[in-house]
C-alpha cells in the first residue's frame, strides 16, 4: 500500500521565508505606527505643558511648591527646565536659543533659575573668607529669601530644590560649584578643590559634634596624631575650619555648620 505522506520540497521552504519576511514587515509597520502614535501624543503634551508655562509663568516663579510639582511634571515626560537657562545670551548672539525646551517652556521658567543661579554665585563668594567656599544650602536659601543688605524687596522665595536645579546649570562652568553631603546636610562647595577622605570625614565629624580635637580624632577614628594634625592643618589653610584655642585642648570648628545649625 502506497504511502500518501509527501516530502518536504523546496517549495515548503519557500513559504515559510516569505511568511517570514510577511510577519516582519508588519511587525516593523505595527512599531512604527506606535512611534507615529507615541510622538503625537508627546507633542500634543509639550504643547499643553508650554501653554501651561506661559499661563502661570506668575505662580511658577512666585509659589515655590507650584513651582516644584511644575518640575516634577517636566522631569516625569523628559523636559529640562535648566535646558534654556542660557537663553538671554543665545538671543543675543543672532536669537537663536541653544535648547528646544527654552522655546518650549518660554523664558520665564529659564529665565527664574538663571537669577537664581546668579544670586547662588553671590552668596557663596560673599561669603568665601568666612567658610572656606563650603555652605549649607539651607544657610544659601536663608540669605537668598532675605535679600542683598540694603536692598528693599531683593528677596526671592526659594525651596533647597530650586537651589539644586540652580547649581545643575552652573555645570558649564567647569564643576566650581559642587553640592557635597556631609552628616544628612547638603553643602555647596564653591571652591575648584576636591575633599579627600579624610579632610570628609573631619567635616562628617563636625557637623555630628559640633567640633572636633586631635584628641578626639584619635580615639574615634583610630588616627596616629601625625594624621588628624596633617587633616586639620590642611582644613585650616582652606579656612573651612575655624580654630578656638580657649580650652584646655584647641578646638576646630566648622563655620559651614555653625550657620546652617543657627
Amino acid at each position: 500500500m502506497a504511502s500518501n505522506r509527501r516530502g518536504v520540497g523546496l517549495s515548503a521552504f519557500s513559504n515559510a521565508a516569505i511568511s517570514s519576511d510577511q510577519y516582519a514587515r508588519h511587525g516593523q509597520q505595527l512599531r512604527t505606527s506606535h512611534a507615529d502614535a507615541l510622538a503625537n501624543q508627546l507633542s500634543v503634551f509639550q504643547a499643553a505643558l508650554h501653554n501651561f508655562s506661559l499661563t502661570h509663568a506668575k505662580d511658577i516663579r512666585s509659589n515655590p511648591t507650584f513651582r516644584a510639582e511644575f518640575a516634577r511634571m517636566c522631569n516625569a515626560i523628559g523636559v529640562d527646565p535648566l535646558a534654556g537657562s542660557n537663553v538671554k545670551g543665545a538671543s543675543a548672539s543672532g536669537g537663536k536659543a541653544g535648547s528646544v525646551w527654552a522655546k518650549m517652556l518660554g523664558s520665564s521658567v529659564n529665565d527664574f533659575y538663571f537669577e537664581l543661579a546668579v544670586r547662588v554665585v553671590e552668596v557663596c563668594r560673599e561669603t568665601r573668607s568666612e567658610n572656606g567656599g563650603m555652605i549649607a544650602i539651607s544657610e544659601v536659601q536663608k540669605r537668598i529669601t532675605k535679600g542683598r543688605a540694603g536692598v528693599v524687596g531683593g528677596g526671592m522665595e526659594v525651596t533647597e530644590d530650586d537651589i539644586m536645579r540652580a547649581i545643575e546649570s552652573l555645570e558649564p562652568l567647569g564643576g566650581m560649584f559642587k553640592t557635597q553631603t556631609l552628616g544628612g546636610s547638603k553643602f555647596i562647595r564653591s571652591v575648584p578643590k576636591e575633599l579627600n577622605p579624610d579632610q570628609s570625614t573631619v567635616l562628617e565629624v563636625i557637623q555630628v559634634l559640633g567640633y572636633v580635637t586631635v584628641s578626639m580624632m584619635q580615639a574615634n577614628l583610630a588616627w596616629e596624631r601625625a594624621r588628624a594634625i596633617a587633616v586639620i592643618d590642611d582644613l585650616v589653610a582652606d579656612s573651612l575650619v575655624w580654630v578656638d584655642s580657649q580650652g584646655e585642648e584647641t578646638e576646630f570648628w566648622s563655620p559651614a555648620s555653625m550657620h546652617e545649625g543657627g
